[in-house]
């Protein structure tokens, strides 16, 4: 089978730096048998899930990615970008079945679409584990069918830790990945899927993973054929985003986030912020900068209620903000 194939994916860069010698690992690897164990779970982990890691071939446009089935039935987890302009894809198992699988729906703002296998199961299938739970340092397996479906070999398999969390549903990995591997799915060492392959950092090992919490948000929707959102392969963009509604600032010596404009139908306008006033915390967490902003905000969600602690004219308050949607700041009156 010839395919021409085409990776859509983008490199971004990490929002938060990562040093291994700071992180614990909840999986600790101090000695040879830790990495012995490690191994094994790895090992275990891989022969459980490959059966269920498919490659996606749209015929139409020539491109490919990777998914995984999470259900006997054939339902297949993969990201937005992969499915985008297809109504029917292609789905490869390693050991060079195929089938056809329907486009379901797809939320195109946290990079993530169902596809569904027409032909009567029961297929192999890997179980959905939880992403929230997250911590950085955590081990991981990424599995994808790299450049492509390759009938010589199985889908590598790549482990790692994972870097930080956020923004959104986002999470990153220092799992190496390349073209192909997107929408591959990653997985905890109880050979559960956390997350999905969504974009790939320039270094092969900064890479970008949406949360399957995102998915169980959007499920109904996503497997009854809505399609919706933006994409984008800067998660930062996703319009899903709780947001505060002012513009970033920043003044040399002072600590904090400088408030210098308020997006129109601002909550924190409503709230009694102005411009001029600089935030220095949230719920209780220091904000030295507008980077730590957005990453305490990237853990939240639209409809929480925070509490900013602000300094105006030399003197510190608290303001209660009910954090917006992005995109909901920005829709046209």
């Amino acid at each position: 089978m010839k395919v021409n194939r085409i990776f859509p994916v983008i490199g971004v860069s990490l929002w938060l730096s990562f040093s291994t010698g700071s992180v614990q690992a909840a999986e600790p690897v101090h000695v040879l048998a830790d990495l012995v164990k490690l191994e094994s779970k790895v090992e275990a982990v891989s022969k459980k899930v490959m059966p269920a890691t498919v490659a996606l071939i749209a015929e139409k446009t020539g491109s490919s990615g990777s998914g995984v089935i999470t259900t006997d039935e054939g339902l297949i987890l993969t990201a937005a970008h992969v499915v985008q302009g297809a109504e029917e894809l292609q789905v490869v198992f390693p050991n060079g079945e195929q089938v056809i699988g329907k486009v379901l729906g797809a939320n195109y703002s946290k990079d993530i679409a169902m596809v569904q296998i027409t032909t009567k199961g029961p297929w192999p299938f890997a179980p959905m584990g939880a992403s929230k739970p997250l911590v950085a340092g955590d081990w991981v397996v990424a599995l994808g069918h790299s450049a492509g479906y390759d009938a010589g070999r199985t889908p590598p398999v790549r482990f790692g830790r994972v870097v930080s969390k956020g923004p959104g549903n986002f999470l990153t990995t220092d799992c190496t990945l390349i073209g192909g591997d997107s929408g591959g799915p990653l997985f905890d060492l109880e050979g559960k899927i956390v997350g999905i392959n969504s974009s790939i950092g320039v270094s092969l090992t900064n890479n970008n993973h949406a949360g399957i919490d995102g998915f169980k948000e959007d499920w109904d929707r996503i497997r009854a054929g809505e399609a919706w959102g933006k994409l984008s392969m800067n998660p930062f963009a996703n319009p899903e985003m709780a947001a505060l509604g002012i513009v970033f600032g920043e003044r040399r010596g002072i600590q904090g986030v400088p408030v210098e404009g308020m997006v129109s139908k601002s909550p924190s306008a409503a709230a009694g912020v102005r411009v001029g006033d600089v935030i220095q915390s949230l719920d209780g967490s220091d904000i030295p900068g507008a980077n730590k902003l957005l990453q305490v905000l990237a853990k939240r969600q639209p409809g929480d209620k925070v509490k900013l602690g602000i300094l105006r004219d030399h003197k510190s308050l608290e303001v209660e903000v009910v954090l917006a949607r992005a995109d909901s700041l920005f829709e046209e009156r």
